[in-house]
């Protein structure tokens, strides 16, 4: 198979690039020298945020991978779902597209424009490894949440598990050209007022890649 991994930066893939011998990573598209059960893979590094996902991924989607795959780490709104933890995000919504009504904030769907800020993934594998995966509800954000009164009311908005900063933006990219795409995340840190201290963010990259390395390992025809 012909398979696209696509990550905002270098750093949350770090083992899956040494692993395919790929020594300096640029923004773009990386090779990979390593063959994996008859996989072809192909790193896209896209930069961080929807606007250089959307761009890059517009620049590079093409319709000849076979499965194209967004990962990287996330916050959890989710308090269940544990550091370290692998997500299958099968929903993802753009929360901040709206408009402000004095204190209120009006949803997307709710100023009755074209188009839609809610991108669901319909994409299922038989793939044992990626059947055990949780599915879960995330947004994008150009912003992360750090503040208790924006946190509730997001949450009481969209009742999301995880956040991150490009996914929704990868969703909309493959519902333009591509059938077969997955949005797999590690939980680095859970959503509240900002404190890197409490994050796990080497194991959310280990477990990540470890994962990635041996899914690219196992035969995904199925």
């Amino acid at each position: 198979m012909n398979i696209l991994i696509v990550s905002a930066t270098q750093f949350e893939v770090k083992p899956l690039l040494d692993y395919l011998l790929i020594k300096e990573a640029e923004i773009g598209i990386n090779k990979g020298f390593t063959t994996m059960q008859e996989n072809s893979v192909t790193v896209l590094i896209s930069g961080i945020g929807m606007v250089n996902t959307a761009y890059m991924m517009g620049k590079y989607n093409k319709s000849s991978y076979d499965l194209v795959i967004n990962v990287g780490v996330c916050g959890a709104f989710n308090r269940n779902l544990e550091l370290g933890e692998l997500v299958n995000i099968t929903e993802d919504v753009l929360s901040e597209l709206g408009a402000e009504n004095g204190d209120a904030f009006l949803t997307y769907d709710e100023l009755n424009l074209e188009g839609t800020h809610i991108f669901k993934n319909q994409f299922t594998s038989k793939n044992k490894l990626i059947h055990q995966l949780k599915k879960v509800k995330g947004i994008t954000v150009n912003t992360i949440h750090g503040n208790d009164a924006s946190i509730l009311k997001v949450s009481a908005l969209y009742n999301p598990d995880t956040e991150s900063m490009e996914g929704a933006a990868f969703f909309a990219a493959c519902h333009q050209n591509i059938n077969n795409f997955l949005q797999i995340r590690s939980v680095s840190n859970y959503v509240e007022k900002r404190d890197k201290s409490k994050w796990q963010m080497p194991l959310a990259i280990k477990n990540l890649n470890d994962f990635l390395i041996t899914l690219l390992n196992n035969d995904l025809k199925n």
